[in-house]
Formats: structure tokens, C-alpha cells, sequence
């Protein structure tokens, strides 16, 4: 291994929360595509395969934020045990419907409970912030590795959703990622050393961490990166699908996944040189870019190099973002702003989704392409208008939350380092 990732997973109970955090995150590439490959087996529509993920990913837009704010003021135990126990029964409701022919309406109704899933990466990641906050090259090396981790999941995620759907039945991709999530979250919260201590009661401030000067341009961003990522993963499916190998989606999705992971390896190797909103700018450029080859995407080879390569420009641009995240939020809210930005890809999930299965359905795949590279254009425009702007604090929120706070946080991370010795 690598010496700065050898140097953070000395870092007692480090290998064991983020082995955690990877079973646990598996659901986050699982979920969206098993509910589209198990509709799609049984009902052979993509727009209601494509609205059913959409909602799942907009019911997690909207829960996701909630969770985390309870997580900052309660705990990782108290609260992602429950979360996770919602998200696993309605799941199990939601293929349960597919199986007894229950009402259309009724899997928009599970799909909406099955939201509540915690934002795991989030999780782990204020464990490595905790931990590391004062060491910043080990903590853009966790990040690097937690990013890493992301798109591991990415890499067989989309294999053991479709495959298990494909070849063994419809509903078992949901019913696998319900499974991976029950057992990581449990794993997770059963690690109390290493679970970051909430901040002191009336520090966390009124209303969301949203609202933090700087935070909504990059969230607003990663609204249209989701968008990509959903439509791609939808329009991919299709787009094997009409040349008679959908199985291979898979394996396309995973080749995507596989160069951001290899990127991703390589950046945290590297000291970051230069301010983070900087290469948080030129990482959602390189994303916009790396659309315009998909455009030309006539052969499932062709598809596989294009996706590999346009890979290789997301894991960068996520590392960044985690850190100019890292670097705008108090540390008494940094759960609940660390989940703004998946939130955001969230919400771009839900809209990728649904307009990719409209439009497929309608053009056919090779020409619904067009979507994630009007997402990647979206996005890099709006970063260019605004980056210059965002907020930059050397020590996230400390300024606003005043001596006293500094004390506190000081003494629980005293307190913390002794537990952890």
C-alpha cells in the first residue's frame, strides 16, 4: 500500500470503519440500477423503471440532509440504526408489490420510504475529519481513499444489481442492496471509538448548514453531476439492451467506475498545490469535457473506452468537492454539509433518471447521449460564473462559532484522542 495510505489506516479502528462504510455505501450503486433492470424485467418500461429510481433519488435528496442534521446533534448510533431499518423494510415492501401485482401507485409509496438510507460516505468521512483534522495531508489522503472507496462500489455495484437480477430474479438486485445496508450499518455504529462526539447543544446554530455563505454554488453543481450520473447509468442499460446484451450494462458501468477509481488512487497520492475551489472548478470542466466522446458512441467497444475514460475526470472533482465542503462548514455541522453535496447529486440523480428513460423511450439511446452532455455543460457553466465568489475559510466556522466552541471542540478531541489510545 501506498505510504500516505498506509499512513492513515494506522490510525487505530480505521481499516475496520471504512470496511464498514464500504458495505454499507454498496446500496448507493445498487439501488437505482436494480429497481431499473428488475421494472424493465418484468414490465419492459424504461419511463417507469427510470420515474421509480427518480424517486427513490429525490426521497433521499429530501431525507438525506434530515438524517445528518440528526446525526450531528444525537450521534451516528442513535440515529442510523433507525434510518437504515425504514430504508430495509421499504424496500422489502417495494419488491414485495412487484411480486403480488399491487397497484402501480404503491411502488411510488415504498420507493419513497426507501429514501430514508443514510448517507453513509458522509459518515465515515466526519470519522476521518475527526481524526485527522489536524494532519491535512493524512486528511486529503482519507478523503482520497473514501473516494476510492465510492467507486469500488461503483465498480461492482452495478455487476451484482444487474447480475443478480438478470440471472437469478427480478427483485433480487433491491433485495441484495437492502442486505449490504442492514449489515454495514449495523458493523458501523457497533465502532464507538472511532464515532466522531456531537458538538456541545446550541452550537449547531438555526436553520440548514445550506444556508453557509459559499456552500449552495457547489451543491447547485453537483445537481447537474448527478444528472450525468443517472443518465448514464439508465441510457447505458438501454443502450446495450437494443444491441441484445444487456448484461453487459455492467460491465460498462463498472469500466466508468474503474477509471474514476484509478484517477482517484493517483490524486491522493499527490499534495493538492493551489486553492480548493480551483480544482473543484477544473474537475467539473474536465467532467463537462469528458461527455463529448458518449456523442459518438456507435458499438458497445466504443462505449467501454469513452466511459473508462470519462471516468477518470470524477473521482479528482469529488475529492475537491469533499474538501471545499470541509473547508466552508462549521465543524458542528460538517455531517449535515457533507450530505448537501451528495444531496445535491441526489436531487440530479432523480431529474437524470427520469428525463434519460423519457427520452430513450422516445429516440432510442445512442441520441439520448445528448442529456448527460447538457448536464456536463450546465454544470461547468455555472461553476465558471461563481467560483471566484465562494467563501473561503482556512478553518471552517471557527470564526463564527467563537473562543468558546474552539475550547469545547478542543476538549472532546482530547477526550477522544485518550478513548482512542
Amino acid at each position: 500500500m501506498p505510504t500516505p495510505y498506509r499512513a492513515i489506516f494506522s490510525v487505530p479502528g480505521a481499516r475496520s470503519f471504512t470496511a464498514a462504510g464500504l458495505i454499507s455505501r454498496l446500496p448507493v450503486a445498487m439501488m437505482g440500477l436494480g429497481i431499473v433492470t428488475m421494472v424493465s424485467q418484468l414490465t419492459g418500461a424504461y419511463g417507469l423503471a427510470g420515474a421509480l429510481a427518480a424517486t427513490v433519488a429525490l426521497s433521499v435528496a429530501v431525507f438525506g440532509p434530515q438524517v445528518s442534521r440528526l446525526v450531528d446533534r444525537h450521534g451516528q448510533r442513535r440515529v442510523l440504526r433507525p434510518a437504515a431499518a425504514i430504508t430495509v423494510s421499504a424496500v422489502g415492501a417495494l419488491t414485495l408489490s412487484t411480486v403480488l401485482g399491487w397497484p402501480t401507485w404503491t411502488l411510488f409509496v415504498f420507493a419513497v420510504c426507501s429514501g430514508c438510507v443514510p448517507s453513509v460516505g458522509s459518515m465515515v468521512r466526519a470519522r476521518w475529519s475527526a481524526l485527522l483534522r489536524d494532519s491535512p495531508a493524512r486528511l486529503h489522503a482519507a478523503y482520497s481513499w473514501e473516494t476510492i472507496v465510492d467507486e469500488v462500489c461503483f465498480v461492482f455495484g452495478p455487476i451484482i444489481a444487474i447480475g443478480l437480477s438478470t440471472v437469478w430474479f427480478p427483485q433480487a438486485g433491491p433485495l441484495a442492496a437492502a442486505t449490504f445496508l442492514a449489515v454495514g450499518v449495523f458493523w458501523l455504529t457497533a465502532q464507538r471509538a472511532t464515532e466522531p462526539v456531537p458538538a456541545p447543544r446550541g452550537t449547531h446554530g438555526r436553520g440548514s448548514a445550506l444556508r453557509t455563505p459559499g456552500l449552495p454554488l457547489p451543491v447547485l453543481t453537483m445537481v447537474m453531476i448527478g444528472v450525468i450520473f443517472s443518465s448514464v447509468d439508465v441510457i447505458t442499460v438501454a443502450f446495450a439492451d437494443e444491441r441484445g446484451a444487456k448484461s453487459a450494462a455492467s460491465l460498462l458501468l463498472s469500466g466508468y467506475a474503474l477509471g474514476s477509481c484509478l484517477a482517484g488512487a493517483v490524486f491522493g497520492m499527490v499534495h493538492p498545490v493551489g486553492p480548493v475551489e480551483r480544482r473543484w472548478f477544473r474537475g467539473v470542466c474536465a467532467v463537462a469535457v469528458s461527455m463529448i466522446p458518449l456523442q459518438l458512441a456507435g458499438s458497445l467497444p466504443f462505449l467501454a473506452v469513452a466511459l473508462f475514460l470519462a471516468g477518470m475526470a470524477v473521482a479528482p472533482t469529488m475529492i475537491a468537492m469533499v474538501g471545499l465542503v470541509d473547508q466552508l462548514v462549521p465543524r458542528s455541522r460538517l455531517t449535515e454539509g457533507m450530505t448537501w453535496s451528495s444531496t445535491g447529486i441526489a436531487v440530479g440523480v432523480s431529474l437524470g433518471a427520469s428525463v434519460a428513460g423519457w427520452v430513450v423511450d422516445r429516440v432510442g439511446a445512442e441520441r439520448a447521449f445528448a442529456v448527460p452532455a447538457a448536464a456536463g455543460a450546465t454544470a461547468a457553466a455555472l461553476a465558471f460564473l461563481g467560483h471566484r465568489r465562494l467563501v473561503r475559510r482556512p478553518v471552517a466556522g471557527r470564526d463564527q462559532e467563537g473562543t468558546r466552541n474552539e475550547r469545547d471542540h478542543r476538549s472532546e478531541k482530547e477526550r477522544d484522542e485518550r478513548h482512542l489510545a
